[in-house]
C-alpha cells in the first residue's frame, strides 16, 4: 500500500489524481468497437470465434444456451446450505425492491389538466455475470433478483463458460432462482453486443444490466442508443474513511475483501489518525498472508492500494466525493453528520460493525454499483431501473380553456403555428 502524508511533496498531486472521471482508454475503445462491428456483421459465428479465442471452448448453435438438463443437473449438485443462502438473499432483495420500486400516481395541475405517470417493467432485459476464477453467484441474484422483483417477463443472462462448455452449478442455480429465462454461455464485449444488437440465435434485449471488466463496461457505453444500460460498473473498489475510533483489524479486513476480487481492484484508506494508519497498514500485511487469494491481493496492494493521512474529516469527505468510490466504509465519531456530506459513493457502510461483504452478498441493496468515478453521474442498480416510465396527460373542457392562452404564447415565441392551432381548435369547440 502506498502511503501519502501532508508532509510528502507529492501529497497534493496524489489527492488531485483521486478526482476521477470514468473515461475509456483509447486501446480499449478501439478493441471494443471492432468486436461490436464484428458481432453486428457475423452474428453467431463471431460469438463462437470469440468463445474459442478467449475462453478456449468450442460452441455452436446447439450449445450456445444453457439447457434445461444442465439447469436440473446444477440444481441437484448445489448444497442445501447454498440454496438457503440464495433464498435468504433473494428475499432481502425483494424486500428492498418493493420499497424502492416506483408506483403509478396521478394529480391535477393548476390549469386543471390531469397528469400521471405509469411504471411498467421492461419486457426483455439482459443481465451480464462476469466469469473469471470466482463464480459470482451473488451477482446473479443482485441483478436478476431485481428484474424478477420488478416483474420483467424475459431475463436473459450472459456469462462465459469454462473450456468444458459448463457454467458453475451454483451460479446456474442462482440465475434460475432469480428468474432467468435464457442463459447464454458467452462473456466479454461480444456478449454485450449480442444482447444489444441480436444475432440469429440471440434475440435482442431492451436494457442491459450488470458489472464487468473494462471491455464489458466500454461495450455498454458504446451501445447506448441501440439499447439502454443501467450504469458503468467495472472492477471492484472500496474506500475507507475513518478516525481514531475505528478498529484497524476490521478496516483491514474490508480493504482486503474487495482487493481479492481481482488484480485490477482498487482499495483506498483515508484517516485523520497516524496511529490508525500504521495499524491498518500492519493489519493488511498480516491478514493478507493468511488468505487463499493472496497472490491477487498482493498485486492489488502493490499496484492499486493507497493510504492517505488527512488533517480533518472534512478533508477526507472532500477526497471521498472526488474519488466517488463504489463502496465506502465510514467509521467516525459524528457518523450521521459525516454521512450527510457524502454525495458520490455508490454504497455506504456506516459504523464499525457494517461490513461490505454483507452488502455484497445479503443485505438487499444491489452490489452492482458505479466504479472508476462514474458515481458522480450514476447511482447503483435498483428496482426502478427495470421499469419503463410513461407520462399520461388527460384534459377536460376547463383544462383546455385554462391552458390555451399559455400554449399560444409558447407557440408564438417559438414560431410553431400548428401547435397553437391544435389547442385553439379544441378551445373553440368546447366554448360553443
Amino acid at each position: 500500500m502506498k502511503i501519502y502524508r501532508p508532509s510528502d511533496i507529492c501529497f497534493d498531486e496524489m489527492k488531485r489524481r483521486m478526482n476521477r472521471r470514468a473515461l475509456p482508454e483509447d486501446s480499449v475503445r478501439d478493441t471494443v468497437n471492432a468486436i461490436i462491428r464484428d458481432v453486428a456483421a457475423r452474428g453467431d459465428e463471431a460469438l463462437f470465434d470469440y468463445a474459442a479465442r478467449f475462453d478456449k471452448v468450442h460452441l455452436d448453435s446447439s450449445s450456445l444456451f444453457v439447457t434445461e438438463a444442465e439447469l436440473a443437473e446444477a440444481e441437484a449438485a448445489v448444497e442445501g446450505t447454498v440454496k438457503e443462502a440464495i433464498a435468504v438473499s433473494l428475499a432481502n432483495i425483494h424486500y428492498f425492491s418493493d420499497r424502492s420500486r416506483r408506483r403509478d400516481w396521478s394529480g391535477v395541475n393548476a390549469q386543471g389538466v390531469e397528469v400521471a405517470e405509469r411504471f411498467l417493467p421492461y419486457d426483455r432485459v439482459g443481465i451480464y455475470i462476469p466469469g473469471g476464477k470466482a463464480p459470482l453467484v451473488s451477482t446473479s441474484i443482485m441483478t436478476g433478483g431485481f428484474a424478477q422483483a420488478a416483474g420483467v417477463r424475459e431475463i436473459v443472462a450472459a456469462t462465459p463458460c469454462g473450456p468444458d462448455g459448463r457454467v458453475n452449478p451454483a451460479l446456474l442455480y442462482a440465475l434460475k432462482a432469480s428468474g432467468a429465462t435464457e442463459i447464454i454461455k458467452i462473456g466479454g464485449a461480444q456478449a454485450i453486443a449480442a444482447l444489444a444488437l441480436g444475432t440469429k440465435s440471440v434475440k435482442p434485449v431492451e436494457k442491459i444490466f450488470g458489472p464487468g471488466n473494462r471491455f464489458v463496461v466500454e461495450a455498454k457505453r458504446q451501445l447506448v442508443g441501440a439499447v439502454a444500460i443501467d450504469l458503468l460498473p467495472g472492477p471492484s473498489e472500496v474506500m475507507v474513511l475513518a478516525d481514531d475510533t475505528a478498529d484497524a483489524e476490521f478496516l483491514a479486513a474490508d480493504l482486503l475483501a474487495q482487493g481479492e476480487h481481482g488484480p485490477d481492484s482498487v482499495v483506498v484508506f483515508v484517516t485523520t489518525s497516524e496511529a490508525l494508519l500504521e495499524q491498518v497498514e500492519a493489519e493488511v500485511e498480516r491478514q493478507a498472508a493468511l488468505l487463499s487469494r493472496g497472490s491477487i491481493i498482493r498485486e492489488v496492494l502493490d499496484k492499486h492500494a493507497y493510504g492517505f493521512l488527512v488533517s480533518s474529516i472534512q478533508e477526507g469527505v472532500e477526497l471521498v466525493n472526488a474519488f466517488a468510490p463504489e463502496h465506502l466504509v465510514l467509521v467516525t465519531r459524528d457518523e450521521e453528520a459525516v454521512l450527510n456530506g457524502i454525495r458520490t459513493a455508490g454504497a455506504i457502510y456506516a459504523g464499525s460493525l457494517s461490513t461490505v461483504a454483507c452488502g455484497d452478498f445479503l443485505a438487499g441493496p444491489s452490489h452492482t454499483l458505479p466504479t472508476g468515478g462514474a458515481g458522480k453521474s450514476f447511482s447503483g442498480l435498483r428496482a426502478d431501473q427495470f421499469q419503463r416510465r410513461t407520462s399520461v396527460v388527460r384534459m377536460d373542457r376547463d383544462a383546455v380553456l385554462n391552458s390555451a392562452p399559455y400554449v399560444a404564447e409558447f407557440a408564438r415565441v417559438e414560431g410553431l403555428d400548428a401547435h397553437n392551432h391544435s389547442i385553439q381548435v379544441r378551445a373553440a369547440r368546447v366554448n360553443r
